[in-house]
């Protein structure tokens, strides 16, 4: 069997695959090098291209910035509203799938809140917060101003549609059967929905959670008008190395690297779920 022989065709081809990779990577490789710069090497002219690698910009960020507090509210308030996007976006999903709950105009309504730009309603969610934040349930709930339980709230609630409308999809690609079998052998719709319908969702459940994930851990404007100091995440954190004295490049790209790259590797890591989930029911007989 003979080998393939390249032509101009491939050449080209994969130089533009190669130039492209190079164009988008680039930013990243800037990033995480001027993270482990010596602060008189970052805006040298020409760039220093070779020097000796130090952390003091991580050190700087952690023990001076207090970013370790950033990556946990981080974390917090990511995990706990994906897992309340993810079990309310399946019981509504469900219903619109196997119900048609609404009719339509309800999926429909619910599409347009996520429409909806947030900037629009920022300042009534401001003025709830700050009243539930006065009263004791609003405090033992963390719901008021600089308080994590605030930011869960709105990214449930500006997640959910997208969840709703992926999930809704998955769902109408489950054979009717299947449940029909299951009702048969006595289960009740609860168990059909825990026992059948749920582990034949997992592609479309784990898209939707990493979807969510992401989504909650790249947000901004919330978190920068909602609160202070308690309850800051690392978006927040990195804007704050932007001072009145100017830039801090070093601690700057050090906390920009913390902040993207753990979900870099956490989409490269499960990409193959991603594109599992994505594709879930598009083939259909």
């Amino acid at each position: 069997m003979q080998a393939r022989r390249f032509t101009t065709a491939d050449l080209v081809r994969y130089a533009l695959v190669v130039a492209l990779l190079i164009f988008f990577l680039f930013p990243i490789f800037w990033m995480v090098a001027t993270s482990f710069k010596p602060p008189n090497d970052i805006l040298t002219r020409p760039v220093k291209w070779t020097f000796e690698p130090t952390l003091t910009n991580y050190i700087y960020a952690f023990d001076e910035a207090n970013f370790g507090l950033f990556i946990k509210n981080t974390l917090t308030v990511s995990l706990i509203s994906t897992v309340l996007v993810i079990v309310l976006a399946c019981l509504a999903a469900y219903s619109f799938a196997r119900y048609n709950t609404g009719a339509g105009h309800l999926m429909f309504f619910i599409l347009t809140t996520r429409m909806m730009p947030g900037i629009a309603v920022i300042i009534p969610f401001f003025v709830i917060f700050k009243a539930i934040g006065e009263t004791a349930i609003g405090q033992a709930l963390w719901l008021g101003l600089d308080r994590p339980g605030a930011l869960v709230v709105c990214y449930t609630v500006f997640n959910l549609p997208f969840a709703i409308w992926l999930m809704h999809s998955f769902f109408q690609d489950i054979p009717r059967e299947l449940e029909d079998s299951a009702r048969l052998d006595g289960y009740s719709r609860l168990q059909v929905l825990w026992r059948v319908v749920l582990p034949l969702a997992v592609p479309g459940i784990a898209v939707t959670a990493i979807f969510t994930l992401i989504f909650s851990w790249n947000e901004f404007l919330f978190a920068f008008l909602l609160t202070r100091d308690v309850a800051r995440t690392i978006t927040v954190g990195v804007a704050g190395f932007w001072t009145q004295r100017g830039i801090m490049w070093g601690p700057l790209s050090a906390a920009a690297t913390v902040c993207v790259v753990p979900m870099l590797v956490f989409a490269l890591i499960l990409q193959r779920y991603i594109v599992r989930g994505l594709t879930f029911g598009a083939v259909r007989g």
